[in-house]
């Protein structure tokens, strides 16, 4: 186990955002299974408290609009008021929705302003105090396998995914350079996921999808072997096809293929047959 991975201790702090719902929900349901004391953040309120009600245990729900950088600094006052140190930031908070490249600007801003410095906002808001508590510690930022391959469609969402993804390869270095393996910083990748945002109003979960408890459950299996990046599968997607899609990603620079060349006319048909040889 990593030595970071002992933040999992019973009677260690946990802030997670997002967390009415989904993934975060789960989160927060598997720390209190730890014992950890939690607290629970989300914007709406009415959707927390369920939240809260249904974890047991010392367990906290404050809203909070983590796009809002002075809210979220009043957030972490609150929290080291109420319980003292953080031991696991787990930075999820995030929507969907921003539009493409042209689409209108409040998208846009809505968007980066959750999932990108909602993210940002909490790890400046949080972490220097982890490290200055002298305990071990981690960070947990939610990032999406968008960030990574960039399919085409919603590109203010791609945008923010990737820019949380180098956040947290920097802040990782960051946090190796000053603490050791003390506090570390993790990539959560989730696949494709059964939640409030991917339904879309539907009632049941697809064949495909896995389930928030089951994102949770691998990824605190890959904190315990100190993976840094921790990429779901999920029913229709095995790892060895996320590699094979990640590898064509990076792919396109270093043979200097078209944007997204995956879904370009003049390459499908050898992306296609890329992955049929790679199975």
């Amino acid at each position: 186990m990593s030595a970071a991975a002992a933040a999992f201790a019973p009677g260690t702090v946990a802030v997670i955002t997002g967390a009415a719902g989904g993934i975060g929900l789960a989160a927060a349901r598997r720390f209190a299974r730890e014992g950890m004391r939690t607290c629970l953040v989300d914007r709406e309120r009415d959707a927390l408290d369920a939240a809260v009600a249904t974890i047991p245990g010392d367990t906290v729900g404050i809203a909070c609009d983590v796009s809002d950088r002075q809210a979220v600094e009043a957030l972490a006052a609150d929290v080291a008021a109420r319980f003292g140190a953080v031991s696991v930031l787990m930075n999820n908070a995030g929507v969907g929705g921003g539009g493409d490249t042209l689409s209108d600007r409040d998208g846009w801003d809505r968007l980066l302003g959750v999932n990108l410095f909602g993210v940002l906002n909490g790890v400046q808001a949080f972490v220097p105090a982890m490290i200055a508590h002298g305990g071990p510690a981690l960070v947990i930022n939610t990032g999406s396998k968008q960030g990574i391959t960039q399919p085409p469609g919603d590109t203010a969402y791609n945008v923010s995914k990737a820019a949380v993804k180098a956040l947290t390869e920097g802040l990782a270095h960051t946090l190796r350079t000053q603490t050791g393996d003390r506090v570390a910083a993790h990539l959560l990748v989730p696949g494709f996921t059964w939640t409030g945002m991917t339904a879309r109003g539907r009632g049941d979960q697809p064949p495909g999808a896995w389930s928030p408890d089951q994102v949770v459950d691998f990824m605190m299996a890959g904190i315990a072997a100190g993976d840094f990046y921790l990429i779901c599968p999920d029913n229709e997607t095995t790892p060895e096809q996320d590699r094979l899609r990640i590898a064509w990603a990076a792919g396109d620079l270093i043979e200097n293929r078209p944007a997204l060349s995956r879904w370009h006319p003049d390459h499908a048909a050898a992306f296609a047959a890329y992955m049929e040889d790679g199975r």
